[in-house]
């Protein structure tokens, strides 16, 4: 059993739940959809979720805040800073523990609170200082993504990677041209 993996109900794209619960926003999680991230930054991630610390933490953002990407970015800073991590309402998410079991995060959020005897207001991450208290309250005031939004940020990531892709392959072209198959003519005779 893993937690904090789940999809998407509407796509059922891989996501990642950094915030079960945001602060004064019971209804919203925030999440980490695991296919914008390089292969670097995914396999951090999810060693991360796979941890100790991150099956220990209630919200896995306190072990991401701990944790540094391989090029020695703090994660949990980095993913906010990027774009990364997004605020969904809780209702959108399926969490799925293992493959055989699936749970609205919503009614998974109002079983742990029932079973803590607290609103799921109060499963919110407490007070925090330093950057992860600045992650949660940027988070907190930005406004729920809609469809439309977040198939605007994909489009924008997409045309960013193909715009580095495209500068990549010219940098390979002045290093090494690519040699080109020299065509064979035919012949007046093979017609």
């Amino acid at each position: 059993m893993l937690k904090h993996v789940g999809r998407l109900i509407t796509n059922g794209r891989k996501v990642i739940v950094a915030y079960r619960v945001v602060p004064n926003e019971p209804e919203n999680c925030v999440i980490v959809t695991t296919e914008n991230l390089n292969a670097e930054d995914h396999d951090a991630l999810m060693k991360v979720v796979e941890s100790a610390s991150g099956q220990d933490s209630t919200h896995l953002a306190d072990a991401m805040a701990r944790t540094t990407l391989p090029d020695g970015r703090n994660m949990l800073a980095s993913f906010h800073r990027t774009g990364k991590m997004v605020k969904l309402e809780t209702k959108q998410i399926e969490m799925t523990p293992t493959t055989k079991s699936v749970i609205n995060l919503a009614e998974l959020n109002q079983i742990i609170a029932e079973q803590e005897g607290v609103t799921v207001a109060e499963l919110a991450p407490k007070p925090a200082t330093g950057e992860t208290a600045n992650v949660v309250a940027e988070v907190s005031d930005d406004t729920v993504l809609s469809n439309e939004d977040l198939a605007a940020q994909y489009r924008s990531q997409a045309d960013a990677l193909f715009k580095e892709a495209k500068a990549l392959r010219e940098q390979a072209e002045e290093l090494v041209p690519t040699k080109k198959k020299a065509s064979k003519a035919k012949s007046p005779e093979s017609a």
